[in-house]
């Protein structure tokens, strides 16, 4: 059987042949013979293989301008060529940042802040002896690590798909998100040890010099929070990746302005006379930072795990495998797989039993827009013949 028959069934549908959303693959009888699959390398590029009704009809995107096969024979060898790859990528993924959108360019500007002044805090702190301020520069430099993966994430994203990664580079904004909602966590966790080790020591002293640059952080971190002023929500709803990484840039600098608005507040309240006020403020900020990242961390924790979608109701599911299990042609379905690929982008498949001789076209017609019209965009379905 050829793609042609493959690519009519899909017209009959109203689809093309490229919607990934209506991908499928059908197998046959365990007794029905395999129809060979032409290897002549000469056909590569040229033609698509004979499929049989075994195999997948999803087709495999062409190398790109950067994918490259190495045989052998080639004089190159393949770590010259990964190497080659890898650097086009970066430059490429730079040509992206530079003809960014807005979020990208706040971004960069924002980056270029905190480089500075953690820059002359840390050359400060090393030259007076104050530890104190060289720690707080370490801290500020690993943010801006952090900021600076997720600025390369937003460029990165913007690639197409390729042979590599065939559903592309959108869920590397999933991964930036949730490496910045871990960072912020273990920062909630330290601010909670730190105000522990305050009222164990009884430490009621505290370091006027840190004011000044608790307020330089202060200043620099609002203005980020008003750059990703759009993302000020705690519990958003993720319309794409991209929100969810903006989200995470905005909670980043959000907590760390709370953070030093909780040392300012504990130098005034010591000044006047207030005991503990460095515990109390420090728990204050413990408490408050984890109640604001913990929802960011449970959504792309979800994503990266493939968690059922919640934006669809668990109950939509069962309704639609009572619906497929009614139809008399149908004897089973089984190994039912839904999950988010990136918020917006629901990704499923399932495997169904029909009887031997029954026509599958209709099946999958029915399948395909039973699930569409829950919100499933891509939907893999298998169907095996009863012998």
């Amino acid at each position: 059987m050829t793609m042609e028959p493959i690519q009519t069934l899909n017209g009959d549908f109203g689809f093309t042949g490229n919607d990934r959303r209506f991908a499928f693959s059908r197998q046959a009888s365990f007794q029905q013979p395999r129809t060979p699959i032409s290897t002549d390398s000469t056909d590569l590029g040229l033609r698509k293989p004979f499929l049989s009704r075994t195999d997948s009809s999803i087709d495999i995107p062409p190398p790109g301008p950067h994918h490259h096969y190495w045989s052998g024979h080639d004089d190159k060898p393949s770590g010259s060529l990964e190497r080659s790859n890898f650097s086009s990528f970066v430059l490429s993924v730079f040509r992206n940042i530079r003809s960014g959108h807005r979020y990208m360019k706040r971004l960069f500007f924002m980056i270029s802040l905190n480089v500075a002044y953690s820059t002359v805090e840390l050359l400060i702190g090393l030259f007076t002896g104050r530890v104190g301020l060289v720690s707080d520069a370490v801290h500020l430099t690993f943010g801006c690590g952090l900021l600076t993966f997720s600025l390369f994430v937003m460029g990165a994203s913007r690639k197409k798909p390729d042979g590599d990664y065939t559903y592309g580079y959108k869920r590397l904004e999933v991964l930036s998100a949730f490496t910045n909602a871990l960072f912020l966590l273990f920062m909630s966790f330290s601010l909670a040890v730190e105000a522990l080790h305050a009222f164990i020591q009884d430490e009621s002293e505290h370091k006027h010099y840190l004011n000044v640059s608790a307020v330089t952080n202060l200043f620099v971190n609002l203005i980020g929070v008003w750059f990703f002023r759009n993302y000020a929500r705690i519990n958003l709803a993720y319309r794409n990746a991209e929100d969810m990484n903006c989200h995470s840039v905005f909670l980043h600098v959000l907590t760390d302005s709370i953070r030093s608005a909780g040392l300012i507040l504990a130098s005034w309240l010591l000044s006047i006379g207030v005991e503990n006020a460095e515990v109390l403020c420090l728990g204050l900020v413990s408490v408050a930072v984890f109640t604001l990242v913990l929802p960011l961390f449970r959504a792309t924790g979800g994503i990266l795990l493939q968690m059922a979608p919640p934006s669809i109701p668990t109950t939509a599911f069962s309704k639609c495998l009572r619906q497929i299990s009614a139809r008399e042609d149908i004897l089973e379905v089984s190994q039912a797989r839904f999950w988010e690929l990136v918020p917006g982008h629901v990704v499923g498949s399932l495997s169904i039993q029909v009887k031997k001789g029954v026509d599958d076209r209709p099946i999958l017609e029915f399948v395909h827009r039973l699930y569409h019209d829950f919100g499933v965009q891509d939907l893999t379905v298998q169907i095996d013949h009863a012998s």
